[in-house]
């Protein structure tokens, strides 16, 4: 099915690993002229036909440095990825959580989205309209005691969406949230992921932990970073053009609830 995207801009967060870096490839591959924003430039992510913008997005210049770069390659925008996010596992328990603790989860997981959504709407606005998907989490309406502080951004990051959304749909903009649940990517099982530091702390092996975390799913698997960009692009796709609001979870049945 052709997305009808070839030709737009786009600016994905996060763009250099896993989801982030799937998004960017599966929509230069439809196309679409992409502002790639991250910390680091990766070898995968130069091979890719984006405009990479190094930035830190929890830094106060960050967000406008990515706005800019899609107003100045490309003369504005059609869609924005918010995809830019960070988890620690906090094996402690709430009390090891400190007030800096909490106050840069929110800045990435949270903040970094709110910032680059208020400077992309004008560019938006201007092309007529467009698409908003953010990546959010499972743990948005599956809050977890072990990742408390990623929970609640989570949850306040999609409950924004939500909100945006009915704001700015009758300009013609969608807005839309993807919760993946646990995801094939180094967040989870790389060197420092979660899996990994689940395992130090409970004497285990990141294996383990990894299959524990998908045991009870129906799936029984991690998400693959190319399923969830296969969703980014349907709902930034003018093909979902009446959906907006909506979070899609993409979690391997891991929530048992309506």
């Amino acid at each position: 099915m052709d997305m009808l995207l070839s030709g737009k801009t786009a600016i994905v967060t996060g763009a250099s690993r896993g989801i982030g870096l799937a998004v960017t490839r599966e929509l230069t591959g439809e196309g679409v002229q992409v502002v790639a924003a991250a910390r680091d430039c990766t070898d995968e992510l130069r091979r890719l036909s984006a405009v990479p913008v190094i930035t830190d997005l929890t830094s106060p210049d960050g967000p406008a440095m990515v706005a800019e770069a899609a107003a100045s390659a490309f003369g504005g925008l059609d869609i924005l990825v918010n995809n830019v996010g960070a988890v620690r596992p906090r094996t402690g328990g709430f009390a090891s959580v400190t007030a800096q603790d909490w106050a840069a989860t929110f800045a990435v997981n949270f903040l970094a989205a709110v910032h680059v959504t208020r400077l992309a709407l004008p560019l938006l606005t201007a092309r007529g309209g467009g698409s908003i998907v953010t990546i959010s989490s499972v743990n948005a309406t599956l809050p977890d005691p072990l990742v408390i502080d990623y929970s609640a951004a989570k949850a306040a990051l999609t409950n924004f969406c939500k909100s945006l959304s009915k704001e700015v749909g009758p300009h013609g903009i969608r807005v839309n949230t993807i919760s993946p649940g646990p995801v094939a990517t180094d967040l989870w099982l790389g060197g420092g992921g979660v899996a990994e530091t689940i395992a130090g702390a409970a004497g285990s092996t990141p294996d383990a932990v990894a299959a524990a975390a998908v045991a009870g799913t129906p799936t029984g698997r991690f998400t693959e970073p190319g399923e969830v960009a296969a969703l980014v692009l349907f709902l930034a796709s003018p093909r979902a053009r009446n959906i907006t609001g909506s979070d899609f979870a993409i979690d391997g049945g891991l929530k048992t609830t309506l």
